[in-house]
């Protein structure tokens, strides 16, 4: 890891850092300025993608999640460079922050060319699962986004099966553009542009929370 790097993680993380070990944890109030909304990235790699929408969008609070030390530092010194305040960090298992967030407490949530996990015997450590759409679906917001995105064909398959089994969510397709494409205001992530650079086709896929009325039959 380059020094400036190593610095800013001895320094910059630690204010950025969202407490887990008092729940629950109110994402709004996470902010300074206030922001109107809060938006999660689990798994945001370098940080590429999640910075971009921070820059963009000054008003909503972006929580980022991400286990390995490297991709964190680069967003810190990302967050450095470009000045942005409106994010926080949660530098370990989305799992821990999920448990820790009230219902109904974020707008949108971006799984974005996660770990594919292709050997069989490892499919079970795909973080799109079952239980993880249950507590994904318990933090978003009635008419919520939930974006996901790979390059993975089999793990997008396997998204599709998994998500459209859920009663907490509806895809929002209306034809093969709206899969083939990035949605307008997508920012792309250094694993998407690789894939892209090597030639291989992405797949990008926005499902709606439903409103939870609805999704009881009431």
């Amino acid at each position: 890891m380059r020094p400036g790097r190593a610095s800013l993680l001895e320094t910059g993380l630690a204010p950025l850092s969202i407490d887990v070990s008092k729940p629950p944890v109110d994402p709004i109030a996470l902010f300074a300025p206030p922001v109107t909304a809060a938006w999660l990235e689990i798994g945001f790699g370098g940080g590429e993608h999640l910075a971009a929408q921070a820059e963009a969008r000054p008003d909503i609070g972006f929580i980022g999640c991400e286990p390995f030390i490297n991709g964190v530092a680069r967003l810190l010194s990302d967050i450095d460079g470009r000045g942005l305040d409106n994010i926080r960090l949660h530098a370990d298992d989305a799992r821990d922050l999920l448990d820790v967030l009230p219902e109904s407490s974020i707008s949108r949530c971006f799984i974005l060319f996660p770990d594919p996990w292709p050997k069989l015997r490892h499919n079970n450590r795909r973080f799109v699962s079952p239980q993880n759409l249950d507590a994904v679906a318990h933090v978003l917001a009635d008419g919520a986004e939930l974006r996901l995105a790979s390059d993975h064909m089999e793990y997008i398959r396997w998204m599709l099966f998994h998500v459209l089994r859920h009663d907490a969510f509806e895809w929002r397709c209306e034809g093969p553009e709206d899969w083939r494409r990035p949605p307008a205001d997508a920012k792309p992530t250094r694993y998407e542009q690789k894939a892209l650079s090597r030639g291989d086709p992405c797949v990008y896929l926005r499902f709606r929370r439903k409103d939870r009325e609805s999704a009881c039959g009431t």
